[in-house]
Formats: C-alpha cells, sequence, structure tokens
C-alpha cells in the first residue's frame, strides 16, 4: 500500500493483553493528556509518550520534549514495543520515543506528515490495539487520491523509505469492534528516532 508495509494480527491475543498491561504502567507514570494545536484547538486524542522523547503540542508547536507537561520524565518504552520495533523496523538505531495515542468512539486524526524528527531515513512503526481504525494513506505533497485500509487490533504498519513521509490520518474508530480494551477505544503506538 503506497510502499507502507503492513503486518496483519503481527501480535496475538495474549501479546497484546501484555502490551496493554505495559502502557498502563507507562499511563501511571505520564498520565494521558489532550494537546491544543497551534492555533489553540484541542485535538480529538489524548496522548502520552515513553522514552528519551514525548512528543507535545501547544500554542507554541509541535515538537518533542524530555518531560511531560506536568514535568515529570517519561517513563523508558516497554520492552514489549520495542520488541517489536527490532522485529520489523529494519532500522539500525533504538526508537528515542514511543508516543501513546488513545482514541475513543469518536475520535480522529487529519491527515499529517511526521515531520518533527531529525532523520527522515529512520522508519515509523505504528502498532494498533483495541478497536479497528480506518487508517488512510494520501502523498508526499498534500492533495491527490488516498487509499484507507481498516486496521485491526494486534496490526503493525512501518512507513519508511519513500512511504517515510506521505501523509496519513485516522478517518474513524469502529466502537465496539474489539474487546482488548474493557472500555472500548483504541491505542495507537508509534516509535520514532528522534534526533
Amino acid at each position: 500500500m503506497r510502499g507502507v508495509a503492513v503486518w496483519s494480527e503481527f501480535l496475538e491475543r495474549a501479546a497484546q493483553e501484555a502490551m496493554v498491561a505495559d502502557l498502563r504502567d507507562v499511563v501511571r507514570a505520564a498520565p494521558l493528556f489532550r494537546p491544543v494545536t497551534r492555533w489553540g484547538k484541542p485535538m480529538r486524542v489524548r496522548m502520552t509518550s515513553a522514552g528519551r522523547f514525548g512528543w507535545v503540542s501547544d500554542r507554541s508547536g509541535y515538537r518533542y520534549e524530555p518531560r511531560h507537561p506536568s514535568g515529570v520524565a517519561w517513563p523508558p518504552i516497554p520492552a514489549s514495543v520495542l520488541a517489536v520495533w527490532e522485529a520489523v523496523s529494519g532500522a539500525d538505531r533504538a526508537p528515542e520515543c514511543c508516543l501513546v495515542n488513545f482514541y475513543d468512539a469518536d475520535a480522529k486524526m487529519n491527515l499529517h506528515q511526521d515531520r518533527d524528527e531529525a532523520d527522515f531515513s529512520q522508519p515509523v512503526v505504528s502498532i494498533s490495539l483495541g478497536d479497528e481504525a480506518l487508517f488512510r494513506i494520501g502523498n508526499a505533497e498534500r492533495g491527490g487520491s488516498t487509499e484507507s485500509l481498516w486496521l485491526r487490533s494486534g496490526d503493525v504498519l512501518v512507513m519508511g523509505g519513500p512511504a517515510r513521509l506521505l501523509h496519513h490520518g485516522i478517518d474513524r474508530v469502529r466502537a465496539g469492534s474489539s474487546t482488548l480494551l474493557p472500555d472500548g477505544g483504541r491505542i495507537n503506538l508509534t516509535l520514532r528516532v528522534v534526533t
């Protein structure tokens, strides 16, 4: 799909459950927050991070920071998540950020590029947990045709090489399509090399 590698059902149910347990520890250390755009509009997803850096957004713009907005250091990236990076990324560097996005039934993410990192030769690895989401992929430039794909719990996606800077987003979440998260919703993890 436009150079984006997709591993359907890469994580079996037991591995997904173990990863969610690891992520609960991350959220306890660095609670989910709702960032705002540089124009002051709240985003629809709640997020946090793990690793050396976390991604934040506020009226100052989009960027990576070494600390959670509360001032605490980001917790380490769980070993269960790092194992996925090592298995699929093909990268010679370890990720420095694991962005944790939580989508409820009404959340979506507009088409965007991941451009805040310093080295675009390093891939972005995405892990889907929980409810299914309609992922849309476009082009390096804004506009033009797009393609869509339903991502299911346990799917892993890698954007690397020419696909690294393609516009992409989540059009909608299919509420109740997974029983992984007791209260529903979708968790998306994206692993990145920042520096």
